[in-house]
């Protein structure tokens, strides 16, 4: 999650971290960033990463209990001032960890950490979480997708009918160009299907029927061209979510096509 509290008031920020800290609570892994948190919010996080300009890690590790584990740890080192009484652990974590403190300490944080027991104890995890117990099974599932192929079909086809009846101007333009195209090719051949008693007006019934599917097909090719080009990027951001196959998504791209004509 990034930043997940970003534009919210304090109320709406604390249940938006109160139904995270739930969902940890059932056993799954959250990753989030944070900007700003007040002392509640950063009380919902077990480990923090904490990381100055160029993507050096300065801190790594548990919090605790009030952040006592990660205020400790800052404390340890030489010029680090304590923290005040009440003062919010993210705010002051911040401050003393800023180049121009670095500065004024004279010290690398970066250095100091990679030199620390909190970074061997992570590293140590790292190497023992690194491998599978003995006698586990590699993680398998049955199908790449939750849904079957049916049910992917029946989705994209009632998503692709929105995205069809939500453009009017889209809309608008099959059906201008589909009553347009009637009324010349109506006039063109007008009365011509009546007319097969010989090899030269069939031929040319024939045409007509060609001309007719050929001029209405393409013209609406052109007008269908910039709404695929919109759901095309859709298509790959879905795909490559694991949401669907492209088969059933092709299929229910023709589908509402044929549905709509």
């Amino acid at each position: 999650m990034d930043e997940p509290t970003s534009g919210l008031d304090a109320r709406a920020a604390a249940i938006v971290m109160r139904t995270v800290r739930n969902t940890v609570d059932t056993g799954r892994t959250v990753v989030c960033t944070i900007h700003q948190p007040s002392i509640e919010i950063f009380e919902s996080f077990d480990e923090l990463l904490l990381m100055k300009l160029g993507g050096q890690v300065i801190y790594g590790g548990k919090l605790g209990k009030y952040s006592q584990v990660m205020v400790n740890y800052f404390q340890s080192i030489n010029g680090v001032p304590p923290i005040p009484d009440g003062y919010n652990p993210a705010t002051w974590m911040l401050e003393i960890s800023t180049p121009a403190a670095e500065e004024r300490y004279g010290v690398d944080l970066g250095d100091v950490y990679r030199n620390s027991e909190p970074y061997r104890e992570v590293e140590a995890s790292i190497m023992r979480l690194s491998v599978p117990p003995p006698g586990s099974l590699p993680m398998k599932f049955s199908t790449m997708y939750s849904e079957n192929a049916l049910n992917q079909f029946l989705i994209c086809f009632r998503k692709q009918n929105l995205v069809y009846w939500r453009n009017p101007p889209y809309n608008a333009v099959r059906i201008y160009f589909t009553i347009l195209c009637s009324l010349i090719l109506g006039t063109v051949f007008w009365d011509i299907g009546s007319k097969r008693d010989t090899t030269q007006n069939l031929y040319t019934v024939m045409g007509a029927l060609y001309t007719a599917l050929l001029f209405l097909g393409l013209s609406n090719s052109n007008s269908v061209q910039p709404v695929l080009s919109v759901e095309r990027t859709v298509f790959y951001r879905e795909r490559a979510a694991g949401m669907y196959s492209p088969f059933p998504y092709a299929f229910a791209q023709a589908s509402s096509v044929l549905c709509d004509y």
